[in-house]
């Protein structure tokens, strides 16, 4: 190949790199879709992985890590998830008041009993980023122990 050649097919890439850009999307052009999650009889943490995907955005092909991109996604029959082996009883969930002494710990299966939807949400937001919009995205998660839910007015589409 000559000098020549290698002269023009330089000027050539050198051009076609200054027309491709990478896509960043505007707030504006942001919308948030409605999802709805059956919990019954999926594991937690592949779950937990999935909702919060969509929570993020990152499924989108216009996803863009500054702006929040999110969906909002609805579980129901929080209280039939499933745990493997003996997690149920393993599983321990430390929290403190800040006081001296003030450690609570509670079991898997403990915080199922009185409170199922709390299980999810805690595994998602373990899953989220810790910054500004972490508070944000949790808030487009909704939690239901029963399949009775009030957000058929936004017509939910199935999480795949």
């Amino acid at each position: 190949m000559s000098a020549q050649n290698r002269l023009t097919r330089r000027k050539k890439s050198r051009r076609l790199a200054s027309v491709m850009r990478t896509y960043q999307q505007k707030t504006a052009e942001t919308q948030h879709d409605w999802y709805i999650v059956d919990a019954a009889g999926q594991r937690l943490g592949t779950l937990a992985v999935r909702i919060a995907r969509a929570l993020s955005g990152k499924h989108k092909p216009t996803w863009t890590p500054h702006i929040d991109d999110g969906d909002h996604v609805v579980v129901i029959n929080a209280d039939k998830i499933e745990l493997g082996g003996k997690k149920w009883d393993n599983k321990v969930y430390y929290r403190h008041s800040g006081y001296p002494g003030g450690l609570k710990i509670e079991t898997a299966r403990q915080v199922k009993d009185k409170h199922p939807e709390r299980l999810i949400e805690r595994a998602v937001r373990g899953m989220l980023p810790t910054n500004r919009m972490r508070n944000v995205q949790l808030n487009r998660l909704k939690v239901y122990t029963g399949t009775a839910h009030p957000h058929d007015g936004q017509q939910p589409k199935p999480l795949a």
